[in-house]
């Protein structure tokens, strides 16, 4: 199921203030969520299921894989309360199979496309622009890339190449993979030489590092969805109201370099 020719949503940024701490009453129930997430998000969202059971005494069971992936288990079945998608594409996917509940969306935090090599290697920082020579700079390494077809960060990186120019040179090297973290791993066990994956993921790795920033212009915005499912526990609501704090996002989002988006808006 590919759905990268889908018009993404658009984003209206000017939407009403909805980062308010919710009432305590919210937190009265005991119970467990079940979360579907994206693999950049594990580092983050574990820290904040952990201060939401803390807050709350409700269990998060927590699943991160690719966005496309989680979407399939979601649509064939599989139990989950919570889905976070990396992109709007695969949360307006659910919508339409009716397996999200669309009243339940907003939009949570926001990231950035970055080129990343292993940290012992010598190349240094470049500049990202219109004709950026990316295979030159691989020489005969490989680059680690989310798959292009269904991965929202192979997507993100797709689109950014091509605009750039850059894309046909170094489509023979690229090694695409399942998962943003997957692409990540490559270039920290140096089976890769270069690897495009988020700021994120970036952040939390210390065998890497960035060695440029993809213009903000060169692809779509960089959007993380959150929604309940139609099957989603009551509990859903609570945790969903949670991540909707500001007290709740803004310091890790932060910490794991996501941008805090201080507008909750609507999918």
């Amino acid at each position: 199921m590919v759905v990268s020719h889908m018009n993404r949503r658009t984003v209206c940024l000017t939407a009403v203030l909805g980062a308010l701490s919710p009432p305590s009453s919210v937190f009265a129930q005991e119970g467990k969520v079940t979360v579907f997430a994206a693999a950049s998000m594990k580092d983050a969202l574990d820290e904040i299921n952990a201060a939401f059971t803390k807050s709350t005494g409700i269990k998060v069971d927590a699943s991160y894989a690719g966005s496309q992936t989680l979407m399939q288990l979601i649509e064939e079945g599989s139990r989950a309360d919570v889905f976070l998608s990396a992109d709007t594409n695969w949360m307006d996917y659910g919508i339409q199979k009716k397996v999200i509940k669309d009243d339940s969306c907003f939009l949570l935090l926001g990231n950035t496309l970055v080129l990343i090599a292993s940290k012992d290697s010598k190349l240094g920082n470049v500049t990202i622009k219109p004709g950026f020579n990316l295979a030159q700079l691989a020489g005969n390494g490989l680059i680690a890339i989310g798959d292009v077809q269904a991965v929202p960060v192979g997507i993100y990186a797709k689109e950014a190449l091509e605009k750039l120019g850059s894309w046909d040179a170094a489509a023979a090297k690229f090694t695409m993979t399942q998962d943003v973290r997957a692409a990540l791993a490559l270039v920290a066990q140096g089976v890769a030489s270069l690897g495009i994956v988020y700021a994120s993921d970036a952040k939390v790795e210390p065998r890497v590092k960035v060695i440029g920033t993809f213009p903000v212009d060169s692809h779509q915005p960089i959007i993380y969805p959150v929604a309940a499912t139609v099957t989603a526990k009551l509990e859903a609501d609570t945790y969903l109201s949670y991540l909707r704090s500001t007290a709740a996002i803004k310091a890790v989002s932060d910490k794991y370099g996501f941008i805090y988006l201080w507008r909750r808006v609507a999918c």
